[in-house]
């Protein structure tokens, strides 16, 4: 008999994850809980299990195999919802074969000079300042304003885009009225834009998009909206936290920073541990089991949700060294913080770049930057699905 599920995600969680996850995770493997809209579901812990659960084809992105509805069913209108994260082989693999032939590695690597030309930018907007936020003033503005530009959008909408997207992901549960609107505003907006390039193609990813092809297969009308919504909205917030959580690091850690300067630790590695570290998204995306699955020695029934704690696995001390401390060193195991397998985050080398580029801009330009109030006043977003400052005040 399953046991009730427990509250795991209490206001304790958000002022403490990881000292949360790590307290949970020494209890036990996996933990029935119920999550923030009150539907019950099951935690997965520990590296090799949540590794094995991402690659697990008995668990479904497909929420068809859900047996709950009604208010833990997604909010998402189906023209929004038919993207790669909600949909499981072969429907999946054919999105992914077109998506990849417009989001090629080449593209991403031709996105660097325009990457920090919006940087300068960017930074020359507070040179003249004392002091600064920086996740208003870098984090946020820059994903967005890159994915406007190599999408190919109007580069004044996003702003717009940066608005509905926060009312997304912060409007209250029990108001959904906010949500709603800003879905539908972005809906017409997507509609319109995609409107515009089949008139007027460029060279840009959202015409890549529309033209991609294999064989005699393409998007329909719903996988375009959808796909061009995930790679906004996952491309803006992913990346917009982890500039911050990278920027916070090298800040709270002098040795760590003094070493990227000197040139004796490289920028990348810096950025691939924080992702272990400090990821910007704690859990992967909910599954559903499709049958009783065990694992970890606990069954979890048919058409269960089944959250994969990436956070607790990335500081697993069976798979990790010292894992509560930010360290640079190539004994590490590969960090699940992109996810693994089939579903490993298909904009994670254009988030890489961003951030890279920020950051070390951020240091060549402000050698002598620091934290305008001590760490521990630092603000993180009341979020349990990204890990991310509210704001980032710095002395330049």
């Amino acid at each position: 008999m399953t046991s009730p599920p427990h509250v795991a995600f209490g206001h304790h969680l958000l002022r403490d994850p990881h000292g949360q996850y790590n307290a949970l995770r020494g209890q036990a493997p996996v933990h029935h809980i119920r999550t923030p809209d009150g539907a019950p579901a099951w935690l997965v812990m520990r590296y090799d299990d949540v590794r094995a659960a991402l690659t697990d084809p008995r668990l479904s992105v497909d929420k068809r195999f859900s047996d709950t509805d009604g208010e833990h069913g997604s909010s998402l209108p189906p023209e929004l919802d038919a993207h790669l994260l909600n949909r499981d082989p072969p429907d999946h693999t054919r999105l992914r074969r077109l998506a990849a032939a417009a989001f090629t590695p080449r593209r991403v690597a031709d996105q660097a000079p325009a990457v920090a030309t919006i940087v300068d930018a960017l930074l020359d907007g507070i040179a003249d300042q004392d002091q600064a936020e920086l996740i208003g003033a870098l984090a946020s503005p820059l994903p967005l304003q890159v994915m406007h530009e190599l999408l190919g959008l109007p580069t004044q909408t996003s702003v717009d885009f940066r608005n509905w997207t926060n009312t997304l992901l912060s409007a209250d549960a029990n108001q959904p009225a906010q949500s709603r609107s800003a879905m539908a505003t972005m809906r017409r907006f997507l509609m319109g834009q995609l409107a515009r390039k089949r008139a007027q193609p460029g060279d840009d990813l959202l015409t890549g998009l529309l033209a991609a092809r294999d064989d005699d297969d393409r998007f329909t009308d719903d996988e375009l909206l959808a796909m061009v919504f995930l790679l906004m909205f996952a491309g803006y917030d992913n990346t917009a936290a982890l500039i911050g959580n990278v920027t916070h690091a090298l800040l709270t850690d002098a040795g760590l920073h003094d070493a990227v300067r000197a040139g004796s630790v490289d920028l990348d590695s810096v950025v691939d541990e924080v992702l272990r570290w400090n990821p910007s998204f704690p859990l992967a995306v909910r599954r559903f089991a499709r049958e009783p699955v065990t694992i970890a020695g606990h069954t979890i029934p048919a058409g269960d949700r089944v959250w994969l704690c990436l956070a607790s696995a990335n500081r697993d001390p069976a798979q990790f060294t010292e894992p509560d401390e930010l360290g640079i060193t190539p004994a590490r195991r590969p960090h699940l913080a992109f996810g693994h397998g089939i579903h490993y985050c298909l904009g994670a080398p254009l988030a890489r770049l961003q951030t890279t580029v920020a950051v070390a801009s951020l240091l060549d330009r402000y050698p002598g930057i620091r934290l305008a109030v001590p760490a521990h006043e630092l603000r993180w977003r009341e979020s349990f699905r990204v890990r991310g400052l509210a704001a980032l005040p710095v002395r330049l």
